[in-house]
């Protein structure tokens, strides 16, 4: 185990460096964004080829690898489509102005990897103490929630896509398919997946990983996720509000009856 996490820490530092690197040439932070699920199935690959072999580790793997490829593939569209850096990396650059590319290694890419190294504890602990022990009913309730939660959110990307491509929903709001139910299903969906897996880990012996588990639904809730987005969507889509109003933030739940 002590070997996986040493080797997952040393190669993630080693990618987020060399991705600062590659924004600093393209003066671009957004470059930090579609690494995210890479990353993920990069540990899966070291913690498959440090560990014994064992179906819960190929099983862990194997699901968290294709959660974040898609991931990958989903973010990198629609970081080339956008043609320009995210606003929230726009927002950073013009508060520290010329000493951004330096501060960006630590505030952007450095902290993403450690991020990255925490979250996935639940997978290095699955695959790291996969062959202790045989499969059972709590690693097909993981698989089952990681399953469940790749197909939530893949159905709300497209969903979210096939809208953001229709010219005459500028400046609308989605609140159709599961966006009906929860105004971020993309992100309860990577909840899911991550509560999946630490259900693997538990299996495998390691309830304590589940901190990783928790973690990424903080991220997901308070920090990165909901609370940064609707931090200013409201200005940005006069309809929102009353969409707000009426629909779960995070878990889906039938929309709410409004008065007036």
């Amino acid at each position: 185990m002590t070997a996986i996490l040493l080797a997952s820490a040393l190669l993630l530092a080693a990618c987020m460096v060399a991705l600062w690197l590659v924004s600093l040439v393209l003066r671009d932070a957004s470059v930090a964004d579609p690494f995210w699920g890479l990353g993920f199935a990069l540990v899966a690959v070291v913690g498959l080829f440090l560990s014994e072999p064992s179906p819960r580790a190929v099983l862990a793997a194997g699901l968290t690898a294709a959660w974040g490829l898609r991931l990958t593939v989903h973010l990198s569209n629609r970081w080339a489509r956008s043609g320009e850096e995210d606003r929230r990396y726009r927002a950073m650059r013009a508060g520290w102005g010329d000493r951004f590319p330096a501060v960006s290694l630590f505030t952007v890419f450095l902290l993403q990897g450690a991020l990255l190294w925490t979250v996935s504890l639940p997978l290095q602990a699955a695959v790291a103490g996969g062959a202790g022990r045989p499969l059972g009913l709590l690693d097909l309730l993981g698989a089952g929630l990681v399953i469940a939660g790749i197909a939530f959110e893949a159905v709300a990307d497209a969903q979210l896509a096939r809208f953001l491509r229709d010219r005459k929903a500028r400046g609308e709001v989605l609140q159709t398919g599961l966006w009906r139910y929860t105004r971020h299903p993309n992100y309860f969906g990577d909840a899911l997946v991550w509560w999946g897996v630490g259900l693997l880990a538990a299996a495998a012996g390691a309830p304590w990983a589940l901190v990783g588990s928790a973690l990424m639904t903080f991220l997901l809730v308070r920090v990165s996720g909901v609370a940064l987005l609707e931090k200013d969507i409201a200005a940005r889509r006069p309809g929102y509000a009353a969409y707000a109003a009426r629909t779960s933030a995070f878990v889906p739940w039938p929309p709410r009856r409004v008065r007036g």
